[in-house]
């Protein structure tokens, strides 16, 4: 979805909460990921793989200038031959711990299964995010989880991924880590030589 799109999408959505919440959790992935140096572990369940979320948000880390938010998809099944960013099964989760990212999208109930090894992570150091369908028990493992019930009225789950995604690469950067970023230096420079000489009245 384009960036024009988004923004239709948010005009339609501008009397909900949803805009809102879609942002405030982009900056929770946000601030989570970018000063850990990525570490983004996407995962659906047996059922949902969020290919268009780990598309997105590929996207959005080149265009923002954040390679951090480009996600490694984790997978329910690998099949023998899969090319090597479609090969990473759940066993990847295992060594999830702090500095990694757990962001799991579950439009239906996890499964047992996935819900201990987010369990899992959680308890390893991990920061667990869920964007999901409504489920308790994934909702009390998760430090931010956005729920879209099944009956919502305005949009499902997948509209919400586009709206998390596009804010997650959003020009506004998160506060500064380190020196300055050469695009940031060429701004400033931009900003002073554009700028109209001072008044001298």
């Amino acid at each position: 979805m384009d960036a024009v799109r988004v923004a239709l999408l948010r005009e339609v959505l501008a009397g909900t909460e949803w805009p809102r919440a879609a942002r405030r959790f982009a900056g929770t992935l946000r601030r989570s990921v970018v000063p850990a140096g990525g570490n983004l572990l996407l995962v659906g369940t047996e059922l949902y793989e969020p290919w268009h979320m780990a598309a997105h948000l590929v996207d959005e880390a080149a265009w923002s200038g954040l390679p951090e938010l480009a996600p490694t998809l984790v997978r329910h099944h690998v099949l023998p031959g899969d090319a090597p960013h479609l090969s990473v099964g759940l066993s990847r989760l295992e060594a999830a711990r702090r500095g990694h990212t757990l962001l799991v999208v579950a439009p239906e109930q996890p499964g047992s299964g996935l819900l201990e090894r987010v369990h899992d992570a959680r308890r390893a150091g991990a920061t667990v995010l869920s964007l999901d369908g409504g489920d308790a028990e994934l909702g009390t493992l998760a430090h931010e989880a956005l729920s879209v019930p099944g009956g919502a009225a305005e949009l499902d789950l997948d509209t919400v991924q586009h709206l998390v995604s596009a804010a997650a690469g959003e020009n506004s950067l998160p506060a500064q880590r380190g020196p300055r970023r050469f695009r940031d230096r060429l701004a400033r420079l931009a900003d002073q030589l554009t700028a109209p000489p001072p008044s001298r009245w």
